[in-house]
């Protein structure tokens, strides 16, 4: 079983600026499982920022079926060890996954030397992380729970004490509920629904995927 993980919500760009000395430096962070989609994004921010002067980035992709972590950084013509690898730093240390940095460089026309430079391009990035959604990617199963309309309130109010998200909701001639489970949970939960019905339940498991479960 591959191993949970942290990362952002997917589809959204989450933006920190910091500015030093008139140079204004924009974080962006995105979500990013392949090389592809990373190499892609940076060419992006290249032409969205074109008449920016330095396009530096960062990322880290989850290894998959015990493949190492791939992780990659970039100065971009800043002079070396003073951008890349301090957004990497700054990716390392929240322990994100599956995430793409880019901080661009608006020149403001003052030199701010090797140290300056790693605190802004730090400052930058730092800020487009504390902007960003985290979401904890467990493996999980979806329970189906088939069971009689008279049992509804009970279900409901298991799930809430439980913290187990209902992702669906049918009406038949029973009532059925697709149940977002962690895997290590789901025997503790078919348990503790069986003995809520007294036995009067069906159960269905889907097969093992990753979903999100959102940091508080």
């Amino acid at each position: 079983m591959e191993e949970a993980y942290r990362t952002i919500e997917k589809d959204r760009i989450y933006t920190g600026e910091y500015t030093e000395k008139k140079s204004r430096f924009i974080g962006e962070l995105i979500y990013a499982e392949t090389e592809e989609r990373v190499k892609e994004y940076i060419a992006s921010v290249k032409k969205k920022h074109y008449d920016a002067r330095h396009h530096c980035s960062a990322y880290i992709l989850r290894g998959k079926a015990g493949s190492p972590e791939v992780l990659h950084s970039s100065d971009d013509g800043e002079p070396s060890g003073t951008a890349g690898k301090p957004m990497l730093d700054v990716l390392t240390g929240t322990g994100l996954k599956n995430v793409c940095l880019t901080v661009t460089r608006y020149f403001g026309g003052t030199l701010l030397g090797t140290g300056g430079l790693v605190r802004a391009y730090s400052a930058a990035a730092n800020e487009a992380v504390k902007n960003a959604v985290l979401v904890d990617m467990q493996s999980g199963i979806i329970l189906t729970v088939d069971f009689d309309y008279s049992s509804e309130g009970k279900v409901r109010r298991m799930a809430q004490d439980n913290k187990i998200a209902i992702r669906n909701t049918e009406y038949t001639d029973k009532v059925k509920f697709s149940l977002l489970v962690p895997t290590g949970r789901i025997e503790e939960i078919e348990k503790t629904v069986t003995n809520e019905l007294h036995g009067n339940v069906k159960f269905e498991r889907s097969e093992v995927e990753f979903f999100p479960f959102y940091v508080l």
